[in-house]
């Protein structure tokens, strides 16, 4: 209809920011605001003003492609299909099914990630599945099941944040990587709260703070610990709220408290005075929160790191109260909901654990399959791409773009290159679809339905406005045909319909009285209240009746009304989902990063994002509005740095790890520590910043340490 409307929402963070799409004269979609939908009011930024231009004809693929005498040309779905049939049905011949490798992405919708997992374990048997939200969100959704026995990024809304007063933000800026959510932080401060800021360079939200601390990179679990020394040395425990709620605080206490100031100052470079301050800060309010983001959590010690800035919430009685508590603030578009449903290596639906008897149970009853069948846990993200070439022959790869995201890429490039088979699906041809065999165009966001969920936990429902080009099909629509290929007589494509509505209800089943439970969620729902929060349960306590693993209604905070579950905007209001009811404190004590500098690599690299692009720049480089913004890489770096390097502004560097080089122009601010240089990961080729990251990988959460590695900088002579 040419004036219709479709509300919908961004295709790109983890905020989802509401938007309406119009029909525009190309055929195409334009953006409008959306001001009914509470996250962002109708901001937008420019990657989500700008995302009608990654759908236009000669940007996004419009037609398979099957490589040919080394070259990729355009071929027929039915060819392309049987190719990748073809090859991932002789690697498991060959070799066995765990020889067989799958790779999702975090900006799948919940309806592709959990049919993605499926299909990995019933249609290919292969325990070798994992995703990018591993590089994401994984230490933080660790050190939650630890500490909460529940990871849900957000526990409570992002409105709650101006009413609290205060939030310290570590490791996060968010006016460049979700510019919307900035006016919380703002409203936070009108309001008379305050912010702490915690970052190695004065960023665009740390000029905003009423307090920046600037530690080392890497430091951050010293830094939580210092703080938690200086709340039990002044005597600000809330000691009856430990006592009642929390377990584990004589051992936390004890670790903290090797944790001097004048020792973390030497460590971190944050002064004792800042310390106090940020104490006090934190303290004197009735309400406090801690937000922590990629720079604690992509660490070696992630885990262990957003452990500690928890154990500083639980110590002073703020998690679990309103207006209060940790959180985790999500990047990836759909980084909440990829890792709740099944395309994660030890995972299957509603954050069920692939391991758990009585979750294999429940799982396998929904598909109709005997649970003995469903393989094990398999390797984590990076331990997968490793493995390529060797372990793994061939890879079915959906939404991610490791050539460029990895740690240690060129490594990992070189990986790629050595498999057997590759089969890629994407909206364009990223690096690492270049160098597939088989490479098939797919929906993305306006020419398809389903949903995501945000950083809030909030379930919403994107809903198609146009129709794809002749040559592209949904994702939903590769597994079914190849359901139907590699099933033989079995019949296995029954088990994956094409239907986004049909294959949501059949998650609801599967997440039914799991840990995230969608089962009371419904698209309706979704349309008429402008998302749900899960857990939601199904009435009846879930379609099939309960199951384990749930977090019971106390844990909930919430309650049906009129027999159906309203969501559960705020978690743990009552208790937490541990099977006592109590949040547990992490004994964890600082350690060095994996790789400290020394007399050959002098400097801290440490990485991150710009504005104008977003992840592996693989849609927003085809963007010209953002590339004029952003248009390459740089490193940032201070002047006395750059003074002993005899660089300017502009000139050529290059920054050398033990893993590789990278040859971009020279940024000098005084807002990076003089031991620090800073480097945008979304650009491949020369400038490409995770071919010098360390791919050391954190005990429990297989997080890469992309925030710290040594280097040295040189000046590129002409």
């Amino acid at each position: 209809m040419p004036n219709s409307v479709t509300p919908t929402h961004c295709p790109y963070c983890a905020l989802q920011c509401g938007m309406n799409l119009t029909p525009s004269q190309d055929g195409g979609v334009t953006v409008v605001e959306r001001p009914d939908f509470p996250v962002n009011k109708g901001a937008l930024c420019g990657k989500g003003r700008t995302a009608p231009a990654v759908l236009a004809s000669g940007v996004r693929l419009s037609s398979p492609l099957v490589r040919s005498g080394g070259t990729l040309v355009p071929a027929t779905w039915e060819e392309a299909l049987d190719r990748v049939a073809e090859g991932l049905t002789r690697t498991r011949t060959e070799h066995g099914p765990d020889a067989c490798g799958v790779f999702g992405g975090g900006g799948l919708t919940n309806e592709k990630a959990y049919s993605l997992g499926k299909f990995a374990r019933i249609v290919l048997g292969t325990s070798q599945i994992d995703y990018n939200g591993r590089f994401c969100m994984s230490s933080a959704a660790a050190a939650g099941m630890k500490a909460f026995g529940l990871d849900r990024g957000l526990p409570f809304p992002l409105e709650d944040i101006p009413r609290t007063g205060c939030v310290i933000l570590v490791g996060s800026n968010p006016a460049e990587t979700m510019p919307p959510s900035l006016r919380y932080f703002t409203e936070l401060r009108e309001n008379g709260g305050t912010l702490i800021v915690v970052d190695p360079r004065r960023t665009k939200t740390a000029e905003q703070a009423d307090l920046h601390l600037m530690p080392r990179p890497g430091t951050d679990l010293a830094l939580a610990l210092g703080l938690l020394h200086l709340v039990v040395a002044e005597g600000r425990v809330d000691e009856e709220y430990v006592l009642r709620r929390t377990a584990g605080w004589e051992d936390a206490r004890a670790a903290a408290m090797a944790h001097w100031p004048e020792y973390v100052e030497r460590i971190t470079g944050v002064s004792v005075p800042q310390l106090r301050e940020a104490v006090r800060l934190f303290c004197e309010p009735e309400h406090a929160m801690v937000l922590t983001a990629r720079g604690p959590e992509q660490q070696a010690k992630g885990t262990d790191t957003v452990g500690a800035w928890i154990n500083l919430c639980l110590a002073t009685g703020r998690a679990g109260r309103p207006l209060s508590g940790y959180g985790c603030l999500t990047g990836q578009g759909n980084g909440q909901g990829g890792r709740e449903h099944g395309q994660k290596a030890d995972q299957l639906p509603g954050y069920r654990k692939l391991d758990d008897p009585a979750a294999r149970r429940h799982v396998a009853g929904v598909w109709g399959v005997d649970p003995d069948s469903l393989p094990g846990p398999g390797r984590s993200a990076y331990e997968l791409l490793d493995a390529l070439g060797k372990d793994i022959k061939s890879l079915l790869l959906m939404g991610s773009n490791p050539v460029v995201s990895a740690p240690r890429a060129a490594h990992i490039e070189e990986r790629i290159k050595s498999l057997d088979f590759l089969a890629v699906c994407d909206v364009v041809l990223s690096e690492t679809a270049a160098l597939a065999d088989v490479v098939l165009p797919v929906t993305q966001w306006a020419e398809e339905t389903g949903t995501t969920t945000n950083l809030e936990g909030r379930v919403l429902l994107r809903r198609r406005a146009i129709t794809p080009p002749d040559g592209v099909r949904s994702d939903l629509e590769v597994m079914h045909e190849l359901a139907a290929r590699l099933g033989g007589e079995r019949g296995l494509e029954k088990g994956f319909p094409t239907d986004p509505e049909e294959v949501f209800d059949e998650l609801r089943r599967a997440s039914a009285g799991g840990p995230a439970d969608y089962s009371g969620i419904t698209y309706r729902r979704l349309a008429e209240e402008n998302g749900v929060f899960w857990p939601c349960p199904a009435p009846d306590g879930g379609l099939d009746g309960p199951a384990e693993g749930g977090l019971g209604g106390a844990a909930r905070g919430e309650v049906a009304v009129g027999g159906v579950h309203p969501g559960t905007p705020r978690l743990f209001l009552d208790r937490f989902a541990t099977p006592d009811g109590r949040a547990r404190f992490a004994p964890v004590s600082y350690r060095p990063i994996a790789e400290e500098p020394d007399d050959e690599y002098p400097v801290l690299l440490t990485t991150g994002r710009v504005v104008a692009q977003y992840q592996s720049g693989a849609q927003t480089r085809r963007v010209d509005e953002l590339n004029a913004a952003a248009p390459g890489p740089f490193v940032e770096l201070h002047p006395r740095l750059a003074a002993r390097l005899g660089a300017a502004e502009g000139d050529p560097v290059a920054v050398v790890s033990r893993r590789g080089r990278a040859v971009a122009p020279a940024r000098i601010t005084t807002g990076i520590r003089p031991d620090t240089v800073f480097m945008p990961f979304h650009w491949p080729g020369e400038g490409r910043a995770n071919t010098l990251t360390n791919p050391a990988l954190d005990p429990t959460s297989r997080m890469p340490e992309f925030k710290a590695c040594a280097v040295r900088v040189e000046a590129v002579k002409p």
